[in-house]
């Protein structure tokens, strides 16, 4: 085991920075528990696991296996303590009151892009139950158990493994020939992806809309997860425009160029403003009337 001790300058809340990689409570790859996260990845150096937590203003990262070290060193960038939440400056309102109450929520990133594509494939245009069932049956059959204490935890499969695949051999986890070409396509180029966060989000977003099968609502997720990006939002999500014009505007039903338009305001940190509001449990009726986002920024 390695560790590392970094001294916080500001609040970090793990479960709320990291909880958009978590993808269901049986999540093969990220499990956080009471505060603490535990992560499988595949690094440049070879497998590895992660646990990171917080003791005071302290945050406090230990790694095993091979690609422990890596691990230690982008320690900062997964927690979020490279994000700088001073430039979020939204106008007054409940925005504002959100950033407020929730000062410990950053933007995570991973710094690889193929554990977050991957999953994020997946949901491509299914129900979140069925995209995470197919990922937790990836993981566990093609990946291996992680190294470290915690058993149960698994490192997603290699992207050579999986670039080698037939299309047919992803059926088994229920995923069809569209999602599984789109993952087949993306290991293949997994290489200049993964370089691609070293030039930039730009060259990042240009290189992933090369490959087949994954558009601008995949690529905006990579780029806010892997990259950090603070303006990353998704266009074309079944649930998010109704989220985003509830919160802002009261209307239940909303499109992407309403949501864009609500968002405005919030150019350059709209995914942190997005984040903020998912965060807050704010939620578009469906049958029966939800909290609007004043509501909760009141409390």
């Amino acid at each position: 085991m390695l560790e590392r001790r970094i001294r916080l300058r500001r609040p970090v809340d793990l479960r709320l920075t990291l909880g958009p990689l978590e993808r269901g409570r049986s999540s093969p790859a990220v499990r956080i528990v009471d505060g603490a996260v535990w992560r499988a990845a595949r690094t440049p150096d070879g497998p590895g696991a992660q646990h990171l937590c917080r003791a005071g203003d302290v945050l406090c990262a230990r790694a095993w296996g091979p690609g422990a070290p890596w691990l230690l060193e982008t320690a900062p960038a997964i927690a979020g303590l490279e994000d700088d939440p001073e430039r979020f400056d939204p106008p007054a309102g409940s925005v504002r009151n959100l950033a407020r109450l929730m000062p410990g929520l950053r933007l995570p990133a991973t710094r690889s892009v193929m554990e977050v594509l991957v999953p994020t494939i997946l949901e491509q245009r299914v129900a979140g139950a069925s995209a995470r069932r197919s990922y937790r049956g990836l993981v566990r059959a093609l990946g291996e158990p992680a190294p470290g204490p915690h058993h149960g935890l698994f490192v997603p499969p290699e992207p050579a493994r999986l670039a080698e695949l037939r299309y047919w051999e992803l059926h088994r986890f229920g995923i069809e020939r569209r999602r599984a070409d789109a993952i087949r396509s993306a290991a293949q180029h997994a290489a200049r992806l993964e370089d691609a966060l070293r030039i930039g989000v730009p060259e990042l977003r240009r290189r992933l809309s090369c490959v087949r099968g994954i558009g601008e609502w995949t690529t905006a997720i990579v780029a806010r997860l892997a990259a950090g990006d603070p303006d990353a939002v998704e266009r074309g999500d079944f649930n998010l425009p109704n989220t985003i014009t509830w919160a802002l505007a009261g209307e239940e039903r909303g499109d992407d160029d309403r949501m864009l338009e609500l968002l405005e305001p919030y150019r350059g940190q709209r995914a942190r403003a997005v984040r903020l509001i998912e965060a807050s449990g704010v939620r578009a009726p469906r049958r029966a009337p939800r909290l609007r986002i004043e509501a909760v920024a009141a409390r």
